[in-house]
């Protein structure tokens, strides 16, 4: 545990030395536990660490509650927001410095009626690492256009200007001023639009139902537009009806056609697949008793690292798909392969498995990396 525990104070420096360590203990534990519980993550560190389960309970709650709230005088309160940076910069870090590219995904995700969180997630391998989140009392939203403006600026500089990175999310999330702040980062928006909307084709005045591009399922459309009449934004708009798909999909973005394609776009579903890890298909967050969304924010935290963690160590046991999925596109824009040899187990699951049995077999501790390979994407 050790080790793990030097990790995370190396890819966190901002945090002093005790904020780290109990960050380290929560993410651990939640790995050996398979469960973000206090009770189920206490008792795991009490008998791996052989201390008392009162003195680790007590640590462990001290971590997520406002500085107030603290014990002592000089326990200071974790900023969450301090820690998306670190965050991104720490998967960086591990990605292959031969990829270039990363394809973020943004999404709201609720649990019950106790809390919304916003989330931007980078999506790979068909999961999804949070590293930046808004979370809200159910009953007590506030406007989300300032807080999604807020989680985007805050990696202003983060990314290498060379480096392409998409921005996928749903219909439900699309704005103009989502679409402005995502190109003023130096990235691409690749948003799904309403067809209730109207569309001007280049060199052209005349508006049309964006419903009419196409009418039956294997039609495909693309072209550079204005779009909405009210409030035109000139983008490249890529329209696909695919079975088994009930509606067509509608992608605005600002790649020319010859650089994107609408298949990238199936990869906002792995954000979705990362809400099922945080929840009852990981660590099990859906069965949280905590009321404040503070203290579930930096909750939120100990998840996204030990997400991050598995889901890196995972794609090292399985390199069959590429990190990103971004199929290169040349001239002739062939379309993706199947995969041959589909995935039985989640990237997410294997990683938890190949730590448990190198501790069980008392070898060193799998750390993981981010290692694309692209194979029929080549």
């Amino acid at each position: 545990m050790q080790e793990w525990i030097d990790v995370v104070r190396q890819q966190m420096p901002h945090l002093n030395k005790p904020q780290a360590v109990v960050l380290a203990l929560w993410s651990f534990g939640m790995v050996l536990a398979r469960s973000c519980g206090l009770t189920s993550v206490t008792h795991t560190i009490a008998k791996l660490t052989e201390q008392k389960e009162d003195t680790v309970r007590q640590r462990l709650r001290e971590w997520n509650r406002d500085g107030p709230d603290k014990c002592g005088k000089k326990r200071l309160e974790l900023e969450v927001s301090t820690c998306f940076v670190p965050l991104l910069r720490w998967i960086l870090r591990w990605w292959d410095p031969q990829e270039r590219r990363m394809v973020l995904a943004m999404d709201a995700t609720t649990l019950g009626d106790r809390y919304v969180a916003l989330v931007i997630s980078v999506v790979y391998r068909a999961c999804a690492i949070p590293i930046a989140w808004k979370v809200f009392a159910f009953d007590r939203q506030s406007a989300w256009k300032p807080e999604w403006l807020v989680l985007f600026e805050t990696f202003r500089e983060v990314i290498p200007h060379d480096w392409t990175v998409l921005v996928l999310a749903d219909r439900g999330l699309y704005a103009n001023w989502l679409f402005g702040a995502i190109r003023a980062l130096g990235w691409h928006p690749f948003l799904r639009i309403n067809a209730n909307g109207k569309y001007c084709r280049q060199g052209s005045s005349q508006f049309l139902p964006l419903s009419q591009l196409v009418q039956h399922h294997g039609d495909t459309w693309s072209g550079t537009v204005t779009c909405f009449k009210a409030n035109p934004v000139r983008a490249t708009l890529l329209v696909c009806w695919a079975e088994p798909y009930t509606d067509p999909w509608l992608i605005l973005t600002d790649l020319p056609t010859d650089q994107a394609a609408i298949v990238w776009y199936s990869l906002r579903a792995w954000i979705e697949c990362g809400f099922r890890h945080i929840k009852r298909g990981g660590w099990q967050w859906h069965q949280t008793r905590m009321t404040d969304p503070a203290r579930a924010s930096r909750h939120w935290l100990a998840i996204a690292v030990a997400t991050l963690w598995v889901v890196s160590v995972g794609g090292e046991v399985d390199p069959s798909l590429p990190a990103s999925t971004l199929d290169p596109l040349p001239p002739d824009r062939p379309q993706p392969h199947a995969h041959s040899h589909p995935r039985l187990l989640s990237c997410f699951r294997l990683g938890i498995f190949a730590i448990l049995i190198a501790l069980i077999q008392h070898r060193p501790l799998p750390l993981g990396s981010f290692r694309p390979r692209y194979g029929p994407f080549d």
